[in-house]
């Protein structure tokens, strides 16, 4: 169900003489105080910061060691004299980041994609519920910046292309998460889209562009009482965003009445002075511009103690709210490993999306079931999570091979063939002079080992090398090339939750080259450290490819069935330069294809995917990042145990050619430091809609095991907005799961741009075979609204509305009109 707005929105939701009433929605449970924050501190908050010292204020404003640290990622210490507790804030996007075993749940884009508000709430109470059983005090999720570029490399972290869902999802999640008794932390504000340039990148956006599109998500989470706000790294119009006064007071404090705290990104801050007079509150993870500087700036004029207060008056306000202050925050629960892993599976199930299903492929039954062969590394292995700060500990994670050949049972034959490698196999001793052990170099605490030889190569082709280690990297030089050299700043931290660890837990690295036929220089030196290490130096080439892909295009030929595991692995810090599959993945698709056209491929991405390869195979599976239970979920779904439930929530492109930022580089990555938002409202199916582009799969889109059918629309007008009621029937012979969604087109009487057709409202329905059910989905007041940029808010778009009902933004079955009256 679409989100329904709080009554602090309904007020601002006002457009010349249109004022338009919203409905109020009951906040979630906090201990020990109240969800929804009042408009000012209380007595309790104001007697201590007249007590605190300044030293004592400008403590609480800026990170630091934690002395008994959790593995978390920040630190803020408390003031013990006056009973002001100590704050610990933990990644946790898909579940607590810190050093001990959590719930690894699927990555929010697969939350998402079951279209189901109340789903995810529960997944932000096993995150709330295990940051507090953690020890953590904050968490830094979840984060709503809109899918904006497929190639960003953060965009399995977020929700969707659309602001409406995402909306609706983050409020669900916050208030699952704060429920718990744990502090939520939306991120990133604002406009931080792109990991590319992230940290100097300026982003231009019109004030439309700006309300409608990226920050309906941020006011939501706002309206369900996040806590704290994390700004980003950008810039926006030309202040970096943890400075922006517009950005920071206008709009988040006085606009949408945010009484929480804002914190930087880690290293996010650029200033004192500007910083806190904008309206930041936190600088993480230390103190470079809110610690001594600060102070500095106090005693010398340069900053009115005043700001310090507020900021102080800010983050003691949050932490009473949770009885932090006063005793009252419940004792913290123990983990619940068994119940988190039990949500982990449902929302892998519910997001699961099948793109392609060609004649009934799945689900597997029959010879089908029986039969099977298993290709690629991400079979064998299990995916759980991407790359940096969204990276878990995992309880456990199955193999879906293992998981695959369970559900097959006794008497059925399930093979497997590795199809791509990730991590090498050994150099050949005949390459090496002199000779080189390269599987299991020792080097022992205290020493340092080298080696000064050569590689030969019997023939030009690709070389991939690779090296595992498990303590300081060896250098290694091939004809003086530094292969592995280490990352700039953070660079060397963020690397992907697949192909940067070997399966024995060694770090890993690849270096991909063209090698000439002949002798090459090597030099490798390796440091035991303090702990000593071991590491290894392995190849893929060419020829070991071409064997890899000859052995499962045998176990295809072999087989009945064949499921294809294909991954792309994403990570904070890095975009993607391609949304094709990396390696050579789309060769082993068509190779393994052709030779049997029963062909499932199962995708574990970040984002959207191109494929060339599309037509050639019987079945595709979207699981994206799938968490510690990937392997139960997929494995459902592929045998028709729970039906596909998951809808896209971003288009998906048929190329590099054909999206919203494709083609203009001033989009995306910027053009001299700018980032031009200048595709305006249109952002992903809005933009496929007005530029008359095909998508290769459209936002919505998704298929079931059943069919279903629509009709009898019907639409009128209430203060709260449209109420859409519509028949949906099951008309196959299985249960299944539909997710109807209602569009609405523009209004004839607003003079600014609008889209051709917008989300309005969803529902997701769960219907047995044969059944048919009257469904109503109410189009909220502020989705048949526009931000006018003169009047410098929200203008209800009257007249004759077109209202489409259909399975996706593509696949419209009904059409009427509403007549939208002031």
């Amino acid at each position: 169900m679409s989100h329904t707005f709080s009554r602090r929105s309904a007020l601002r939701l006002v457009g010349g003489a249109v004022a338009v009433a919203a409905a109020t929605t009951a906040p979630g449970f906090v201990p020990g105080a109240h969800a929804e924050p009042g408009p000012g501190a209380g007595p309790r908050v104001e007697g201590l910061i007249r007590r605190l010292t300044l030293d004592e204020k400008i403590s609480l404003l800026h990170g630091a060691t934690d002395p008994e640290s959790l593995g978390q990622a920040g630190f803020v210490p408390g003031v013990p004299r006056l009973g002001i507790p100590s704050l610990r804030l933990a990644d946790g996007p898909a579940g607590v980041r810190v050093t001990r075993h959590a719930t690894a749940l699927p990555a929010p884009v697969l939350l998402a994609s079951a279209f189901d508000p109340a789903l995810a709430r529960r997944y932000g109470q096993v995150i709330g519920r295990e940051g507090r059983a953690l020890g953590q005090d904050v968490l830094l999720s979840p984060m709503v910046n809109l899918i904006r570029a497929p190639y960003a490399g953060r965009n399995f972290e977020t929700f969707s292309e659309d602001p409406l869902l995402a909306a609706d999802l983050v409020a669900a999640e916050i208030r699952g998460i704060q429920g718990e008794g744990l502090i939520a932390t939306v991120k990133h504000f604002a406009l931080n889209n792109q990991e590319k340039d992230r940290q100097s990148v300026d982003v231009v956006v019109d004030e439309q562009t700006l309300h409608e599109v990226e920050l309906r998500g941020f006011e939501a989470a706002v309206d369900a009482g996040t806590g704290a706000v994390m700004g980003a790294y950008n810039k926006v119009d030309g202040t970096y965003a943890c400075e922006n006064r517009p950005l920071l007071t206008g709009i988040l404090r006085e606009r949408w009445g945010f009484d929480g705290w804002v914190m930087t990104d880690w290293f996010a801050a650029h200033s004192t002075a500007a910083a806190i007079t904008a309206g930041l509150d936190m600088e993480m993870p230390d103190g470079t511009y809110f610690g001594a500087a600060l102070k500095s700036a106090v005693r010398s004029g340069g900053v009115a103690e005043a700001y310090v207060d507020r900021a102080v008056r800010r983050i003691l306000g949050v932490m009473d709210r949770f009885g932090l202050l006063d005793g009252s925050a419940p004792a913290r629960p123990a983990r619940d490993a068994k119940a988190g892993a039990a949500v982990a599976l449902e929302v892998a199930t519910a997001g699961a999306t099948l793109l392609r299903n060609e004649h009934h492929a799945l689900p597997f039954t029959g010879a089908a079931a029986r039969d099977i062969a298993v290709v690629g590394p991400t079979g064998m292995l299990p995916f759980v999570s991407g790359g940096g700060s969204a990276h878990v500990v995992p309880d456990h994670a199955d193999s879906p091979l293992d998981a695959i050949r369970a559900r097959a049972g006794r008497g059925a034959r399930v093979s497997y063939a590795l199809g791509e490698d990730l991590f090498g196999k050994a150099v050949p001793a005949s390459a090496l002079s002199p000779a080189l052990t390269t599987e299991g170099q020792n080097v022992p605490a205290g020493q340092a080992w080298s080696y000064d030889g050569t590689l030969t190569v019997a023939e030009a082709d690709e070389w991939t090398l690779v090296i595992h280690y498990s303590g300081e990297r060896p250098k290694v030089l091939l004809d003086g090339q530094d292969l592995f050299p280490v990352a700039p700043g953070y660079g060397e931290y963020f690397s992907g939750g697949l192909v940067s660890a070997a399966p024995d837990g060694l770090a890993v690295r690849r270096a991909t080259l063209n090698l000439a036929a002949g002798a090459h220089t090597l030099k490798i030196t390796a440091d035991g450290g303090t702990a000593g290490q071991v590491f290894r130096l392995r190849r893929v080439t060419g020829a070991t490819r071409a064997q890899d892909v000859a052995e499962a295009v045998r176990a295809a030929r072999a087989a009945h069935s064949v499921v294809l595991f294909a991954y792309e692995d994403a990570t904070e810090g890095l975009d993607r330069t391609t949304i094709a599959l990396p390696g050579h993945q789309e060769h082993l698709i068509e190779a393994v294809s052709a030779a049997n056209p029963r062909t499932t491929v199962v995708l574990n991405t970040s984002s959207s995917t191109s494929m060339p390869w599309l037509r050639r195979t019987a079945a595709v599976l979207q699981m994206y990042y799938p968490g510690q239970e990937g392997a139960a979920a997929t494995t459902a779904v592929l045998f028709g145990d729970r039906d596909p439930g998951g809808r896209l929530t971003q288009s998906f492109a048929v190329d590099d050619d054909h999206h919203p930022v494709a083609g203009d580089p001033r989009r995306y990555p910027g053009v001299d430091g700018t980032e031009e938002y200048s595709e305006g409202i249109h952002a992903g199916y809005r933009w496929y809609d007005a530029e008359g582009v095909r998508p290769l799969f459209p936002f919505g889109h998704g298929l079931s095991y059943t069919s279903f059918a629509y009709d009898d629309v019907r639409v009128r007008q209430d203060r709260r907005g449209l109420r859409v009621e519509f028949t949906v029937r099951n008309t196959g012979r299985r249960d299944g799961i539909e997710v109807a969604q209602v569009y609405v087109g523009p209004s004839p009487r607003l003079e600014l741009d609008q889209a051709v057709r917008a989300l309005g409202g969803y529902r997701r329905l769960a219907l047995r075979a044969g059944e048919r059910r009257r469904v109503t989905v109410r189009v909220a007041a502020r989705t048949l609204s526009s931000w006018d940029p003169k009047k410098h808010g929200w203008v209800l778009g009257t007249g004759h509305r077109t209202v489409w009902v259909g399975a996706s933004s593509r696949d419209l079955r009904l059409r009427t009109t509403a007549e939208v009256r002031a």
